[in-house]
């Protein structure tokens, strides 16, 4: 039976690939608690990898999507809300599986593109695996979900502050970048925060659809669900993965806070009136 610290060696970093550690998993009674403790640990580096790449990449395009859906052109805003709809409708995890079954249709030798007197070839492989082909569905699902919040924060803007960015002769990116992009993100920031806190455990559906593991690397979840098979106790493996995913809802509520009061920054804040504990033993 393996120390801790010699459990911390031989899969801390596991899920990163065999040559950051033990060429194969624990099996059978040569599992220890710590070997359960630091792999599932190894496994949440993809779940952070997987939610901050969509969270960063999602944003920028859901924010280009909102002013889409928020066009007057009857074309543009159409083809935004079709799209919205067509994401938000479906369950991520037929998603998954969707897209995975039609990367695998691509050319394996990748796609010819002519530019001109050159040709540029376009690798397709990598979309069938998880860190490229699931971080891609992630990013189409949360821009979709967070669309549709920045759009309700664009219909929420208070018209006396479109009307006075117009009185100083504010137009186009100025008015944008000065009024309407900080009043769409304090007023949807709230929600946001639990679209990022919802994409975070969608990760764990990574590898669970159709994206296969290779080489035994996955995330927290997947290697739950190996410790679960090997030992037919869900006990231990189940909770930890919650644990794991309870301190990490923290971190992502804790900087989301901080970035929401910033945004609420020149608002008035109400301050809670400290408790004072004064017991009266005679009245």
């Amino acid at each position: 039976m393996r120390t801790c610290w010699e459990s911390f060696e031989a899969y801390a970093f596991r899920a990163l690939g065999r040559e950051f550690g033990e060429r194969l998993l624990p099996r059978g009674l040569d599992i220890a608690f710590c070997d359960q403790v630091f792999l599932i640990g190894s496994g949440l580096i993809w779940n952070v990898y997987f939610a901050a790449l969509a969270i960063a990449i999602g944003f920028g395009l859901a924010v280009a999507v909102a002013m889409a859906r928020f066009s007057e052109k009857a074309w543009v805003s159409r083809a935004a809300a079709i799209f919205i709809f067509v994401f938000r409708g479906s369950p991520l995890f037929i998603q998954f599986f969707f897209f995975y079954a039609a990367f695998v249709l691509l050319p394996r030798n990748g796609i010819d593109i002519p530019l001109g007197f050159i040709t540029l070839t376009v690798d397709t492989s990598a979309l069938t695996t998880a860190q490229v082909g699931g971080v891609l569905v992630l990013v189409l699902n949360t821009t979709a979900y967070s669309a549709e919040l920045f759009y309700g924060a664009l219909q929420s803007i208070p018209k006396g502050d479109l009307e006075a960015a117009d009185a100083y002769g504010m137009r186009g990116w100025t008015k944008f970048r000065r009024v309407i992009f900080p009043n769409m993100l304090r007023l949807s920031w709230p929600s946001y925060t639990n679209e990022a806190i919802f994409l975070t455990h969608s990760t764990t559906l990574v590898f669970l659809s159709a994206f296969p593991a290779r080489q035994q690397v996955g995330e927290a979840f997947y290697y739950a669900r190996y410790f679960v098979d090997q030992t037919f106790n869900p006990f231990v493996a189940y909770p930890l993965v919650a644990g794991y995913f309870v301190a990490l809802t923290l971190v992502i509520v804790a900087g989301y806070g901080l970035v929401g009061r910033r945004l609420n920054r020149h608002l008035p804040q109400t301050r809670r009136a400290r408790f004072r504990f004064r017991p009266q033993y005679i009245r």
